[in-house]
């Protein structure tokens, strides 16, 4: 997922360089198998530069070989004002790192006999039911919903992160009035709804509430005496504070809480790594069977072809990270994890059994946690395997003439992606690709493809990070015209390119700035909400302020006078928005939200 949240990122967020204050250790010409010196070394002066770049305040990491913490420790502050450092021991919010343990308890009573992955969800919950538009699809599974393709929404936002959350238990009630994005397998859409609906069943099926059985399924077997599911954050004097833009900040309590409600430690999570490593082991105990273990590290969409390159596993992500080599190093199993204010990233090499997991305490640190991780896990492979990991390349660019002007015209358009809107128009000699009001050029490549590139002020490159070594293409797959990425030697789906159709009158009628009316105490998703009609398009521009800066913009189709959907394909896509009377008000209505259009 990290990579796909990394492919948006690059393409609307300009990466300068700043050098940092100290110098970079200088590498050895050679490690010697098993000491670690160097990689504690640089990857200290990494995380020392990329917080001051970053304004991150507290970061935690460990590095595990096999049965082992080789390396753990804190930096920055857990609590800044009373100058408490962070350590291994600081527990953070660790987000979605959380589903790993949501899948593993649910694979767990798959082992006992309780459940079948692949009987219907409702078999498990019987008053689960959602909505659906495809007659003849497939039933909600809880593999499907483990693998992300359960087609459910990406997520119930009302409620989300508030002061006192409903039991997350309810969301089955706000399902019913819902419909399901996309039929079951069809495409790879995240969605936090699905798992902790998901969490729910476990629920039933174990006949404990779900934290209890966790802790009692998990967290004690594995020792993690620190950890725990709860809707809130910890508060005990071991809790790392959360910070926004260097500032001190309430870290709100999360509904969700199988899909991101863990607060644990970077030496918690080691033990979680170490299990993996030994076979689902964990001392004399056997959390989960060795073949259990495999069957959740074993691709479970190669068969799904709008998924591309994309591979998941039951719970885990697969496949390459920046700069990490699967050739050698055999499989990247990974999962991040973001709450308002906390980041993380969990990363191992099953078969090299290496494995780390960075947590930070910063809104800011998304990126940082990323690179460290991978960064730290490179050079730990080196110095294990003795094998240096290929330095990545950049594609030329090569200017018209690689592909014709009718090649490049046929990239003209407009794609609903991962970034938004994105508007393609042919220029002269290049693409120009439109992305949240900025400007890049798209242009033709050694390989075929086209890079994205940006000039300040049109005269100065800049690099955009990984995007420099990107490139993009479309394609028709499964009836679908979509847009793709090559990144790390993966084709990953990107976006779909937007086909017009008649706009009824009473959508138009409806164009204009929106609030929510019903936000309560809620958390500040979403906000300067507004519907406009952009050359026969109906668009929904927004802001989330506690995620991105500028704002986001999404197509919709209306399907009759009261419902649209949401155009493209994965999160947040092929959703429905509904007109709703309220007051005798016409309103419309997202993922739990009113919103009411203003009076001029």
């Amino acid at each position: 997922m990290r990579t796909m949240a990394k492919l948006g990122a690059g393409i609307t967020v300009l990466v300068l360089m700043l050098a940092g204050c100290s110098t970079m250790p200088k590498q050895p010409d050679a490690f010697v198998r098993g000491d670690y010196g160097y990689t504690k070394e640089y990857v200290s002066w990494l995380i020392r530069k990329e917080m001051r770049k970053n304004d991150v305040t507290g970061l935690s990491i460990a590095l595990v070989d096999d049965q082992k913490v080789v390396w753990a420790q804190g930096f920055g502050y857990a609590d800044e004002a009373n100058k408490i450092p962070a350590t291994p021991d600081t527990i953070y919010r660790v987000g979605s790192i959380s589903k790993l343990f949501t899948a593993t308890a649910v694979m767990q009573l798959a082992e006992q006999g309780k459940m079948d992955i692949d009987k219907p969800l409702q078999t498990y919950l019987p008053e689960f039911s959602i909505k659906s538009r495809f007659t003849d699809a497939g039933p909600i599974t809880p593999r499907s919903i483990m693998t992300h393709h359960s087609g459910l929404p990406s997520e119930l936002l009302k409620g989300m992160w508030t002061k006192s959350p409903e039991p997350f238990e309810n969301d089955v009630k706000l399902l019913r009035d819902e419909y399901v994005a996309y039929p079951p397998n069809y495409v790879f859409s995240y969605s936090n709804a699905a798992v902790t609906i998901l969490g729910h069943a476990l629920e039933k099926v174990s006949g404990h509430d779900f934290s209890s059985q966790l802790t009692a399924s998990l967290l004690q077997p594995l020792e993690m005496s620190r950890s725990k599911f709860d809707p809130a954050p910890d508060h005990s004097p071991l809790a790392a504070k959360a910070y926004r833009k260097g500032e001190e900040t309430d870290e709100l309590p999360l509904g969700i809480v199988p899909a991101g409600g863990l607060n644990s430690t970077v030496l918690d999570l080691s033990r979680f790594m170490e299990m993996v490593f030994a076979g689902g082991r964990a001392g004399e105990k056997q959390i989960i069977k060795p073949e259990t273990l495999a069957e959740m590290l074993r691709p479970q969409n190669a068969d799904v072809p709008l998924d591309l390159d994309l591979r998941i596993g039951l719970g885990w992500f697969l496949g390459n990270l920046d700069g990490i080599d699967t050739k050698e190093t055999g499989p990247v199993a990974q999962h991040d994890g973001a709450t308002l204010y906390h980041r993380s990233q969990l990363i191992v090499l099953p078969e090299q059994k290496l494995g780390v997991v960075v947590l930070a305490n910063s809104a800011s640190a998304g990126d940082v946690v990323s690179k460290v991780a991978t960064e730290a896990l490179k050079l730990a492979f080196e110095v294990k395997s003795g094998i240096r990991q290929p330095e990545q390349k950049q594609q030329s660019a090569v200017g018209e003439g690689l592909l014709s002007q009718e090649a490049l015209q046929a990239y003209e358009g407009r794609y609903a992606t991962i970034a938004g809107v994105v508007n393609v128009t042919k220029e002269p000699d290049y693409l120009r690709a439109e992305v949240m009001s900025t400007a890049f050029r798209l242009v033709p490549r050694a390989d075929g493809l086209l890079g994205l590139r940006y000039k300040l002020l049109g005269l100065f490159p800049i690099s955009l990070g990984q995007v420099d070594y990107d490139g993009f293409s479309v394609a028709r797959v499964a009836g679908r015209d979509i847009v793709k990425v090559r990144s790390q030697g993966r084709e990953l789906l990107l976006g779909e390119r937007i086909k017009l159709v008649p706009l009824p009158e009473r959508w138009l009628k409806r164009t204009g700035e929106y609030e929510i009316i019903n936000r309560g105490d809620d958390a500040v998703l979403i906000e300067n909400v507004r519907l406009r009609q952009d050359s026969g398009l109906l668009i929904l521009d927004y802001a989330m302020p506690l995620f991105i800066g500028g704002r986001m913009s999404v197509a919709i189709t209306p399907l009759s006078d009261t419902e649209a959907i949401m155009y493209g394909l994965g999160r947040n896509m092929g959703e429905t928005i509904r007109v709703e009377i309220v007051g005798g008000e016409e309103m419309l209505q997202y993922s739990g939200y009113l919103l009411k259009r203003r009076q001029n």
